[in-house]
């Protein structure tokens, strides 16, 4: 708009009217009162209070009565006097009752001249402060001189652009060919420093008449500006003589910024600037005694300072602070730096676990009444901090590689979840000890084979792949679950582990026949064998000797790694195929603190094979596992428990079985009473969710709803359709730089399109970075958009976001990184990087 009238008619006085339908304008000055007459018209009635008092309340009312009739749309009351306050002077303004059913101009600090003025030319603030400082009330024909004539006919040819505002975000980050016409003269200049000086109040100081000196100073101008308006107290004597603009120029400072971070193109550049401009100015220094830094982070340091805050509200347990500090990161600029994200990764998943303990824990006394409510609430919702627990255990592995120090964070963290699942592992122990084991009404483990897969086999032409997981606990079986869905019609069943909850068990467990004819019994040596009837089951060549004599040619078996990497022929004879895995029990049995992140390989090959079965006519597939597990790190200071006097065989460090008693801190029971059939006589186990030896984090084998409660999956595989989607999808790293200097590089990921035929779906995929010879380097970290459980990420058309990469720390060298079909692991895309560690 070129006059400010029209602005403040368009933008101002329209609005309000059109929101309420009735606007009262009170103006004292007399300022306004010929805009208000010429937005009479026959659709909107002005009534002028400033000729006749009671002429024109008799006109108002008729107004009023034609708006409620729908014959006019809108009416202004225009009063020549000042607002009325308090209740007083509202009772005797005549007027007053129409601002009370509609709206009000001025309304707050916002509405005063000087403000509208500086709003309507936002590129020219300094000007504007000069002309009030002669004259509080200009006349609107000087603000609509101001910044008149051609403005920047220099910059605007150079540059390509036309406001103030996108000239001065050219100067700050211009484009390559921007950049290169700035440098080939120097005529722009003097047009640049009033520029400066009439919308940011700037003087230069740099004698210099390139770009670059200019830039250094602008960008040192703004950014110090922004810090300085968003501070809620003094800014340091030692900093107070550093040149910043003039409080009016706060909005276009925000502008600047605002975009400079916002936009793509910009944001690395916007950090590299920050950062140094935050050591020439010593700012860490000169800003150590300050108490709070608002609610921008210009600098990094204030991101530092925003993180130490969380954290210390963590530990006060003010939790609606944290959740409001880390709203704000959510668009920070600092996000995109893969450290960061590690940081503020870890920071809200362990609020997300103190959180959810908390809740669980009002909610625990309503459902532990007896054993079987104490499991439906686990297994309808309980599991979810279990679930939050591993995920909070992977944010904590990939931020102690980052070798960085919130130890204090994490503690609070494991101790949260190490009370509450203690708290509920007391219950259920003494449930258990009352009601013994397995639980009536309950699947149990012994009762799978019969009820999932032996009637499948009894139909014509139904061919069944059975994969049987090493420690595949509940909460990771929902996970799966929901992956599952896009292959056919899944479902999910809580199934309940046979003691003792170890793998020659609860594997023999799975067995056809085990609900009547599993026992256990104590071998010469001192070992628990376990078998059906008088046939040891106790190792994998002995179980899968079972299935063949009963299924014959009907029947085969391989590893999961095997039907992947090998691809071996199965027979068309074959209409029962046992996949076997036991990656996720030998991960953690061997490397606790990092198996949660390779959880992820676990379930991305799960998904692989039942693509590939799918292939090869398969029509039914079942999931199940021997035992789930209990993964807990606060174990490592101490928690052990003493095992009780009597000749006991020690299974897994987790429970005891043969003869002796009990104490206060074990409890004992009678084998029978906890669902073992054979020559033992009794079974104890320690009260609390701790083993016989100290140290262990990851563990099983005993009682806990962790390690009894476990899936099965039950997918009925259905031919796959074509699919018909020609997806556009683009990997870029820094606008298309081409080596990583951090081993946490943030990519960024945009689904252009999804073909013809998929406009209305969306597309997920999975991320890796594999070397020369196809090995996995590494993978998208597990936090925001990528799932924690299969590392995979959900775009819709149009999407774009930023994904971090965690490479394994021992590669270094050229790379690719590929977006993936997770269950074809067939390629969309892919971008060439290269490793270029700062040592």
């Amino acid at each position: 708009m070129n006059s400010i009238g029209e602005f403040i008619k368009q933008e101002i006085l329209m609005p309000r009217l059109n929101r309420k339908e009735i606007l009262t304008v009170y103006d004292p000055q007399r300022c306004y009162r010929d805009l208000c007459l010429e937005l009479d018209s026959e659709e909107i009635r002005v009534i002028d209070a400033s000729e006749s008092s009671i002429l024109s309340r008799e006109l108002a009312i008729t107004a009023l009565r034609e708006l409620a009739s729908a014959r006019l749309k809108g009416m202004i009351v225009y009063v020549p006097a000042r607002r009325p306050i308090s209740e007083e002077e509202k009772q005797q303004d005549p007027f007053a009752i129409y601002g009370a059913c509609g709206a009000v101009f001025p309304d707050g600090d916002g509405d005063d001249y000087l403000s509208i003025c500086l709003r309507f030319k936002p590129d020219c603030v300094a000007e504007i402060r000069q002309v009030f400082a002669e004259n509080p009330s200009p006349p609107f024909a000087v603000i609509d001189a101001i910044g008149g004539g051609l403005g920047w006919p220099t910059l605007q040819a150079l540059l390509k652009v036309e406001s103030a505002r996108d000239i001065l975000l050219a100067l700050l980050c211009p484009s390559s060919n921007q950049q290169t016409a700035l440098k080939g003269q120097e005529g722009w200049v003097s047009e640049a420093k009033e520029l400066l000086r009439v919308s940011l109040g700037m003087k230069l100081i740099t004698k210099g008449k390139s770009w670059s000196f200019i830039a250094d100073e602008l960008w040192r101008f703004t950014l110090f500006s922004e810090f300085v308006f968003d501070l809620p107290e003094e800014v340091p004597d030692s900093l107070s003589q550093v040149p910043r603009a003039p409080i009016e120029a706060r909005s276009l400072v925000d502008y600047l910024c605002d975009t400079l971070r916002s936009d793509r193109r910009s944001q690395n550049i916007y950090i590299s600037r920050a950062e140094k401009i935050e050591q020439d100015l010593g700012l860490v220094l000169h800003c150590s005694g300050l108490k709070d830094m608002g609610r921008r982070d210009t600098f990094p340091f204030e991101e530092r300072w925003f993180l130490a805050r969380a954290v210390k509200c963590m530990v006060e347990n003010d939790t609606d602070i944290v959740r409001e500090i880390l709203r704000g990161r959510e668009t920070s600029v600092w996000s995109s730096i893969g450290e960061s994200q590690v940081q503020w990764g870890l920071v809200k998943a362990v609020l997300d676990l103190v959180e959810a303990c908390a809740d669980y824990q009002r909610l625990l006394p309503d459902h532990s009444k007896s054993l079987a409510s104490l499991i439906d609430f686990y297994v309808k919702s309980l599991r979810q901090c279990d679930r939050l627990h591993r995920e909070f255990e992977q944010a904590a592995g990939d931020y102690l590689e980052t070798r960085a120090t919130l130890n204090e964070l994490i503690d609070i963290g494991r101790t949260h979840y190490h009370r509450f699942s203690e708290q509920v592992h007391d219950l259920f122990i003494r449930h258990f000890e009352k009601s013994g084991w397995p639980v009536a009404g309950k699947i149990s483990n012994t009762d799978v084979f019969e009820r999932f897969i032996e009637p499948r086999l009894k139909e014509k032409g139904q061919r069944t792949a059975f994969i049987m997981v090493d420690a595949l606990r509940y909460e990771l079986g929902l996970e799966l679950e929901k992956q599952l869905k896009e292959d056919g019609r899944v479902e999910i069943y809580a199934a309940l582990a046979q003691l003792p909850s170890t793998t020659r068990v609860g594997m023999a467990s799975l067995l056809p026949g085990a609900g009547d004819n599993l026992n256990i019994k104590r071998s010469k040596e001192g070992e628990i064998i376990p078998y059906l009837g008088d046939t040891p089951v106790s190792n994998v060549s002995q179980r899968m000797d079972v299935l063949h004599k009963r299924y014959g040619q009907r029947f085969a078996e391989i590893t999961l790694n095997e039907f992947l990497n090998y691809k071996k022929k199965i027979s068309e004879d074959v209409d029962l195929l046992v996949l076997r895995s036991t990656e996720i029990d030998i991960q953690f049995e061997n490397n606790p603190e990092l198996a949660p992140s390779l959880i992820q390989d676990m379930l991305k090959r799960i998904r692989v094979a039942i693509h590939r079965l799918q292939a090869r006519g398969f029509n039914e597939l079942i999931i199940a596992t021997d035992h789930g597990f209990v993964f807990n790190l606060e174990g490592q200071a101490g928690g052990v428990c003493s095992k009780p006097p009597g000749d006991w065989v020690n299974e897994h460090q987790r429970l005891l079985l043969g003869q002796g008693t009990g104490d206060l801190s074990n409890f004992m029971m009678p084998a029978q009473m906890a669902g073992i059939r054979g020559d033992i006589p009794h079974l104890a186990g320690p009260r609390g969710l701790v083993p016989y030896r100290s140290g262990m984090v990851y563990f099983h084998g005993g009682v806990s709803l962790q390690e009894l409660i476990v899936p099965v999956i039950v997918l009925r595989l259905e031919e796959e359709p074509a699919d018909n989607r020609t997806p556009t999808l683009l990997l870029s790293y820094k606008n298309g730089a081409k080596k990583i200097t951090t081993r946490l590089p943030v990519l960024d990921v945009s689904l252009q399109g999804l073909g013809l035929f998929g406009q209305d779906s969306d597309l997920e995929i999975l991320l890796e970075v594999h070397d020369a010879k196809g090995n996995v380097v590494g993978e998208a970290r597990s936090a925001g958009r990528v799932n924690p459980a299969t590392g995979t990420i959900t775009l819709q058309a149009g999407e774009r976001v930023q994904v971090t990469m965690k490479m394994h720390a021992e590669y270094e060298g050229k790379f690719t990184v590929k977006a993936l079909n997770p269950t074809t692991l067939t390629a969309y895309c892919k971008v060439d990087l290269e490793t270029d560690y700062v040592v």
